[in-house]
């Protein structure tokens, strides 16, 4: 049976379209309103927010929680002090990636860890005699994100405190009298926050976020307009830029983190203090150089794909609906050296955009590679410049708040 988020009777309410997808055993909204482009208008633009709720969530407790953790994820823990989070991963021992999440840490001993599937048994096998629990408490929270450039001035009204968070940190907060906790996270790419409340108290806070959000053209968005957001902001997908590990059938649908574009979260990793699962394999890796691919942005010529569509006789598309199919791109000699993972037509940057995989002696910015199109029944190949990961990273993401809000 699925199942609804803490949100769902407020969610329901306000989806006009009836259009409803499967996440982590939820049912999500794909669009609220018939167009999910005025919803991503709303987060570039103004606010919009997401019930975020489905995602898996686990409480770390115990004396050895940050030892354990530190066995486990691929970015240094120790780094996370108490009130911050990390985005964070983690391997199998051959350093192929299984997942991403994101790490919030609360105190020395206690964490809570969000990911896009189910990891409680994976984890609590890998306890051993760490002083450790580990338990899901998924259906506990509601988790609302409320994102765009209008997010801190609707927020700061209801909990003045988070003008002072930084980027990825959290806090305690009160949304009336309700308890909630606040982080400065999302998955849009923009300025934004996520609101975590218990379960019983997910339509007040609903209610006090729109009150306040009214004036400032807050409105729900549903999977759609998220999905887009990312794109633009080069943040991965699940089952998509990557597969789990674990799951996976060959080596052909694994990826390590050097091969994602995740080295930075390495940082450290010569670090013999912390021998996460997969270490070894990665620093291998690195120094014999056997990575096969790197994940870049893609920007395609729009003067080329323009072209190649009127010499078709058909007029250009410019769909901002997102593809999640691989795409091949080639080199100049029609050689193919690699394949896009994500694509669509980026509203904000006026421009094709693609996450793909490349070579990585073609991973420098401004390489020009070709991505291959169908056009009239036939692959055409279009030009397009290789460039940096995100491709849509608006300073107020994680500018210093002075608490007037923009």
């Amino acid at each position: 049976m699925l199942s609804q988020s803490p949100f769902h009777a407020r969610v329901a309410a306000a989806n006009e379209t009836s259009l409803w997808s499967h996440w982590a055993g939820h049912l999500v909204v794909d669009k609220y309103q018939m167009s999910e482009k005025w919803e991503y208008v709303a987060i570039r633009n103004a606010a919009g927010a997401f019930d975020s709720s489905p995602l898996y969530k686990y409480r770390i407790i115990g004396p050895d929680a940050e030892r354990f953790l530190g066995g486990v994820l691929a970015r240094d823990i120790r780094t996370c002090l108490p009130r911050q989070a990390q985005y964070t991963i983690w391997c199998d021992d051959r350093g192929y990636v299984n997942e991403d999440g994101v790490v919030f840490r609360y105190s020395s001993d206690d964490f809570l860890l969000t990911a896009a599937e189910p990891n409680l048994s994976y984890f609590q096998q890998l306890i051993g005699h760490d002083r450790v629990e580990i338990s899901e408490v998924t259906e506990d929270f509601g988790s609302l994100a409320v994102q765009g450039p209008r997010s801190h001035a609707i927020l700061a009204q209801l909990a003045p405190g988070v003008s002072s968070l930084g980027y990825f940190e959290h806090a305690p907060a009160k949304i009336g009298k309700l308890p909630v906790t606040i982080s400065r996270s999302g998955y849009t790419g923009d300025l934004g926050y996520e609101i975590f409340c218990d379960a019983g108290d997910a339509n007040d806070v609903w209610d006090a976020v729109f009150n306040a959000g009214q004036p400032h053209g807050l409105i729900p968005f549903g999977q759609t307009a998220l999905l887009m957001a990312r794109i633009e902001a080069g943040l991965l997908l699940i089952h998509v830029d990557f597969d789990v590990s674990r799951l996976a059938e060959n080596d052909e649908h694994r990826s390590t983190p050097i091969e994602l574009g995740l080295a930075w979260m390495l940082r450290g990793i010569e670090d013999d203090t912390r021998p996460f699962i997969g270490r070894r394999a990665i620093l291998r890796e690195r120094a014999e150089g056997t990575s096969r691919w790197k994940m870049v942005g893609l920007k395609v010529d729009p003067f080329d794909y323009a072209t190649k569509y009127t010499a078709a006789g058909m007029v250009p598309p410019k769909d901002h609906t997102p593809v999640h199919e691989d795409m091949m791109v080639y080199d100049g000699d029609a050689q193919r050296v690699g394949y896009a993972t994500s694509f669509m037509y980026s509203p904000v940057l006026q421009r094709h955009i693609a996450l793909a995989r490349v070579r990585p002696e073609l991973a420098t910015p401004g390489t020009l590679v070709n991505l291959e199109f169908t056009i009239n029944h036939r692959y055409v190949q279009v030009g397009a410049e290789v460039v940096r990961n995100p491709m849509f990273a608006p300073p107020r993401k994680n500018a210093p708040m002075n608490g007037e809000g923009q």
